[in-house]
C-alpha cells in the first residue's frame, strides 16, 4: 500500500497532476475514418501495430548492444530565419518531427517538441540526444502550428502551453483539440481535420489534412481516439508535403494527385523496427512512399532526437542515402538546426564523422 502511494505521489507531482496525459477522448461518428461500434479512428488499411517476432524484439531490446544514442555531442547549426528565402521555400529542421517550413510567406512550426523527455512525465522516459536549437522564445511569428497525432514525442503539453500564449492557431487531427483545450488553449486557437479538410491562411496557404497510417492515445498503446494525420502545405508557388509518423499507406497516390505536385516530401526514416507492423516507414519505406507522392526532393525527420527504436541513431539515415544513390533519388538532410532551400541546397551525410561509423568523436 505505502508503495502504491508512493508511486501515484510521484506520478502526480511529475505529471502536472497528471494533466500531460490530456483529456479523454469523445465519439466522432460523423468521420467516415471513425468506428462507432468500437469507438476508435481506424486507418483506411488493415493495420497491425506488431508484425511477427514479438519475441526476437524483446531479445533485441535486452541484449543488442547497438548504439541506440550517440556518444558524442551532435553539432547545431543556428537557424537562419532572416530574410526572407529568395527561392520562397525554406525548411529548418530542429530534431525529430519539428521543423519551421516557410513557404511563399507563410511560416508553420511542425510537431513542436521541445520538452527535455518524450515522455507523461519528467523524470522517465526518452530523453533528447541535444538541445533544441533554437530556443522557443527565439520563434519567428508563425501562421500557424500543425500537429500530426497525439503521442508524446509530436504533442508536448509544456510546449503548447507556450506557443499558446503568442496566439498562434494550432491545426490537428479530430479529438486532439480536446488535450489542448484541457491545457488552456484557447478554443478559437484550435482547429480539428478530418482527412481531406482544408483551411486556407492568410496569406495564401492551404492546410490540408491529409491520410496516414499510424495509431494514438496518450494513456495505452492502440487507445485510437484521436485522429492521426499527415499535412499537405500548399502554397501559391510550392507545395510541401509532411509525413508526420506513418506506415507506407496507398493513400498517398491519391494524396500526390489531388495536392501534388509537391516540392519536398518530408518523411520519417527513424526510429522504427521491421517487426512493429504497418506503422512506420524506415528509411526504405521512405522511399517507397516517396515514389508514391512523385515528390522533387525528400527530406528526412524523425530521426536523432530521442531513443524511440532499437537501430544506432544515424543507421536510418545512413541507409537512406545509400538507398536514394541506388535509386537516383534526391535527398536533402540538413544538420540540427540548419536551415536550407530545399530545392537548391547542398547537404551530405554530416552524421558519418560520428560513433558509431567511426571510432571516436571528432575534434
Amino acid at each position: 500500500m505505502v508503495l502504491v502511494a508512493g508511486l501515484a505521489t510521484v506520478t502526480i507531482a511529475t505529471t502536472s497532476g497528471c494533466a500531460t496525459f490530456g483529456a479523454t477522448s469523445v465519439p466522432h461518428p460523423d468521420s467516415p475514418h471513425y468506428d462507432s461500434t468500437h469507438g476508435i479512428f481506424v486507418n483506411a488499411e488493415p493495420t497491425g501495430l506488431m508484425g511477427e517476432g514479438k519475441g526476437a524484439v524483446l531479445q533485441e531490446y535486452l541484449s543488442s548492444t547497438t548504439m541506440r544514442s550517440p556518444k558524442c555531442r551532435l553539432p547545431l547549426m543556428k537557424p537562419t530565419l532572416s530574410p526572407a528565402p529568395a527561392s520562397g521555400l525554406r525548411i529548418t529542421w530542429l530534431g525529430h518531427s519539428t521543423t519551421i517550413i516557410e513557404i511563399d510567406g507563410a511560416t508553420i512550426l511542425t510537431d513542436p517538441m521541445w520538452s527535455e523527455r518524450a515522455s507523461p512525465t519528467t523524470v522517465f522516459g526518452p530523453k533528447r540526444f541535444h538541445a533544441p536549437p533554437l530556443p522557443l522564445a527565439e520563434l519567428p511569428k508563425l501562421d500557424a502550428v500543425i500537429i500530426s497525432h497525439d503521442h508524446y514525442d509530436h504533442l508536448d503539453m509544456a510546449t503548447i502551453k507556450a506557443l499558446a500564449t503568442t496566439g498562434v492557431t494550432f491545426h490537428c487531427g479530430l479529438g486532439v483539440g480536446r488535450h489542448l483545450s484541457r491545457w488552456g488553449v484557447d478554443d478559437q486557437q484550435i482547429v480539428e481535420h478530418d482527412w481531406e479538410s482544408t483551411t486556407r491562411l492568410p496569406n495564401g496557404v492551404e492546410v490540408v489534412s491529409t491520410p496516414a497510417r499510424h495509431f494514438s492515445g496518450r494513456r495505452g498503446i492502440g487507445n485510437n481516439g484521436t485522429l492521426w494525420t499527415s499535412w499537405s502545405l500548399i502554397g501559391p508557388n510550392h507545395r510541401v508535403f509532411f509525413s508526420g509518423d506513418t506506415g507506407l499507406t496507398r493513400a498517398f497516390s491519391s494524396v500526390a494527385e489531388k495536392h501534388g505536385p509537391f516540392d519536398v516530401a518530408m518523411l520519417e526514416i527513424g526510429q522504427w523496427h521491421p517487426s512493429w507492423g504497418d506503422i512506420h516507414l524506415g528509411p526504405v519505406g521512405a522511399l517507397q512512399a516517396f515514389a508514391l507522392l512523385h515528390a522533387k526532393k525528400l527530406l528526412p525527420i524523425h530521426w536523432s532526437t530521442f531513443e524511440l527504436g532499437l537501430h544506432a541513431w544515424s543507421e536510418p539515415a545512413e541507409t537512406l542515402t545509400l538507398e536514394a544513390e541506388k535509386r537516383g533519388v534526391s535527398i536533402v538532410t540538413p544538420r540540427l538546426g540548419e536551415s536550407v532551400e530545399p530545392l537548391t541546397a547542398t547537404t551530405g551525410p554530416w552524421w558519418r564523422p560520428y560513433p558509431p561509423m567511426t571510432t571516436e568523436c571528432p575534434q
